[in-house]
């Protein structure tokens, strides 16, 4: 399958969901099969900003950098033939979701509290903040914040669980069933 299997008026694919559900991993492997582009929205904040995301944090804290967050998606979810990966906070704030769902294909994907913390700990370089929670902590905080977001998460158009893709030998498993939620809409 390629993009010309794709129904014509769907412009973007989204892919929401907790930290460490896959989001970069899959939408690479997506936007690659299907010859569109890939953007990672922390990636797109910090290149506009030229700061990092934890830098932006600390410079203008969280309200502001939700801000700064939101306007950068509505940039993003302009641009079209495009698979976008969001922030796992990113759905939950100001009429993000509602937005999203307007823009393009929402595809949640849901993960169990176990599988989160395993990817969390395989990636803790990548994610400096995350290491600094204590590691028996860290399934108590994933599970507080899953069930802070999951509401928002919920109302994506489309959900699919990864707890079964949780490897990467299943990538492409993965993306075939992204495929075909993509092909049948």
């Amino acid at each position: 399958m390629n993009h010309t299997d794709i129904d014509s008026a769907v412009l973007r694919i989204i892919l929401i969901g907790f930290m460490g559900s896959g989001k970069t991993t899959l939408g690479h492997a997506l936007a690659e099969k299907i010859g569109w582009m890939y953007y990672d929205r922390d990636w797109y904040i910090e290149n506009r900003r030229h700061s990092t995301v934890p830098a932006l944090f600390e410079e203008v804290g969280e309200e502001g950098f939700r801000r700064i967050e939101h306007n950068m998606l509505h940039e993003v979810a302009e641009f079209e033939h495009v698979v976008i990966g969001c922030g796992g906070g990113t759905p939950c704030y100001f009429d993000n979701i509602d937005y999203l769902n307007r823009q393009g294909l929402t595809i949640y994907l849901r993960a169990s509290v176990p599988v989160l913390a395993e990817h969390l700990r395989t990636a803790r370089r990548q994610r400096p903040l995350w290491h600094s929670i204590p590691e028996e902590e860290q399934c108590a905080q994933i599970e507080k914040l899953l069930k802070e977001r999951e509401p928002w998460y919920m109302k994506a158009r489309h959900v699919i669980d990864i707890d079964r893709y949780d490897n990467i030998k299943d990538r492409d498993t993965t993306v075939d069933t992204l495929m075909h939620i993509i092909t049948r809409t």
